[in-house]
This record gives C-alpha cells, structure tokens and sequence, in this order.
C-alpha cells in the first residue's frame, strides 16, 4: 500500500480537464478529469518520452499527441502501436475539494 499525496484541488478543473503533477526527480504524472472520475498515469509516454498531458483524450483513452499510440486511462496499457508498453497508473481520489494520488 502506497502513499496518498494531494496534488490537486478540484475547482482547478473547472476550465481544463488536466494538469500535469511535478513530483520532482524528474518524474511527472498526468492527471485527467473526465465525467466519471479522476484518472492519473506516468506523465511521459512509454514510446519516446512526449508529454501525455497534451494527448488528445476520447473515453477513457489518452492519443501521445508525438506518434499517436493510445493508452487506457484507468489502466496505463497501451492500447496501440507505437508503443509496446504500458504506462503506469495511479489511484485517484477526492476528499472535499482535494485530489489526491497513491503513489507506491
């Protein structure tokens, strides 16, 4: 069991649908809203590093907007080629007007 850290407040998402979580160290998680939740996963695409914050999002899908490869949102598998791995996913939750992240 991991670690909750808060890395949002929800009315941030009342003019954007995502946010892009500075963890430090390098690392980053892209966070989505969409009509049934929250979704969080890596912040870099698993096929060349683009930024999966920009990735145009259909369902529960998010397109790396460099070559296109398709990933599950609440999973982190890839659902196309290019890419040939998933992408981590994390648990996500709201308490009051916070989002929080597990982390491992």
């Amino acid at each position: 069991m991991g670690t909750w850290k808060e890395v949002a407040v929800v009315n941030e998402f009342e003019k954007t649908d995502r946010k892009l979580v500075d963890l430090g160290d390098g690392k980053y998680i892209a966070l989505f809203k969409l009509d049934d939740g929250f979704f969080a996963i890596d912040g870099t695409c698993s096929h060349e590093k683009a930024s999966m914050v920009l990735g145009e999002v259909c369902d529960h899908e998010v397109m790396c907007p460099l070559h296109g490869a398709r990933f599950d949102l609440r999973t982190g598998r890839h659902l196309s080629l290019p890419a040939v791995r998933p992408v981590a996913s994390y648990p996500v939750k709201a308490e009051g007007d916070k989002v929080l992240i597990e982390l491992p």
